[in-house]
């Protein structure tokens, strides 16, 4: 038993960290994710799972029943974050792959997870009286359909931060760890490219996760955005979209020093000049032998939205990008 408890340990700490991968969207971040997926230590989670930085995910969460705690901020974060995991991740299938975050993931480990939350984060639960026709219309009969009673959950309080964190983290690891045991990796990879704006809470939530940030030239960028669904249709939407994500990542940039964090920032670009040795170095900063993945990151792919705006147009949004380029680490 000894030996084999001496081993794991062992292999916990030869194995690589989890990483997150990072972007503005359109910058490489599903090519990315793919690519790490392929390697035999790294699980890519196959969807965007949503629920660690979106709004009312484990980031509001975490401000909610801490430096936010009252009972109705800790109420609403909760039936937010329930939302999320039981309603929208459940019934959404990603675009692409066809899933749903828990059939990605694997469905025991998704509940498990889930199931835990709540008798770790509730203190008790309590109905109450909702009176008929509205508030001051006590005396009026109820209709057949109106409900007569409110669910309200009192969260728990956490004054020490750490505690909480421990209980999400310990959620995560149920969630991205079991699917990484299951697909016989070690760690896991997971990609929102919005994780780009909420590095100090993963670095929180997991103190030894990578994130790798993949940039792309700001102008490819915006000629991207245009053509997507989610994303607004024209140029002057597109700016107005992105360039605040840019000012927001450049002036936290600022304030940090990430050279003694796991931080690593690739450009798409480069990955596609010189693949074999641009990949050699990037599971180098990951921590693993380097290995010929069957996706790539390739010229032609990246180039196709170098035409894409007529020269009055390129010059607008290069002028409106003005100081993000140069500051991006592009000419």
């Amino acid at each position: 038993m000894r030996g084999r408890g001496a081993e794991a340990w062992l292999y916990a700490m030869s194995a690589p960290s989890p990483i997150f991968v990072a972007g503005t969207g359109r910058s490489g971040t599903s090519q990315l994710a793919n690519i790490l997926g392929e390697h035999p230590q790294i699980h890519r989670i196959p969807i965007e799972t949503r629920f660690i930085v979106d709004p009312g995910g484990l980031r509001d969460l975490a401000d909610a029943l801490t430096i936010r705690y009252d009972p109705y901020v800790g109420d609403d974060a909760l039936r937010r974050l329930s939302d999320i995991l039981t309603v929208r991740l459940v019934g959404g299938r990603d675009r692409d792959r066809g899933h749903t975050v828990p059939t990605a993931i694997g469905e025991r480990h998704y509940w498990d997870a889930v199931g835990r939350l709540w008798s770790e984060l509730v203190a008790c639960t309590f109905d109450e009286p909702v009176p008929a026709g509205g508030f001051g219309h006590a005396d009026w009969p109820a209709g057949p359909f109106e409900p007569q009673k409110y669910r309200r959950a009192v969260p728990r309080y956490f004054g020490d931060r750490r505690e909480l964190l421990g209980i999400l983290r310990r959620a995560v690891d149920t969630m991205f760890g079991g699917a990484a045991a299951d697909a016989g990796k070690p760690t896991w990879c997971e990609k929102t490219p919005f994780n780009l704006l909420c590095m100090d809470f993963l670095w929180e939530l997991v103190p030894e996760a990578t994130i790798v940030h993949i940039k792309r030239h700001p102008v490819a960028v915006v000629a991207s955005h245009v053509d997507q669904p989610w994303a607004p249709p024209t140029v002057d939407g597109a700016l107005a979209w992105l360039k605040p994500l840019y000012d927001r990542w450049l002036g936290w940039k600022t304030t940090v020093d990430l050279t003694d964090r796991r931080y690593v920032e690739v450009r798409a670009e480069d990955l596609a000049a010189d693949w074999p040795e641009q990949r050699r170095a990037l599971f180098e900063r990951l921590g693993v032998d380097d290995f010929a993945t069957r996706s790539t990151f390739q010229p032609h792919r990246l180039e196709n939205r170098n035409d894409q705006f007529d020269p009055g147009t390129r010059e607008l949004v290069e002028r409106a990008l003005d100081g993000v380029v140069p500051a991006m680490g592009y000419a």
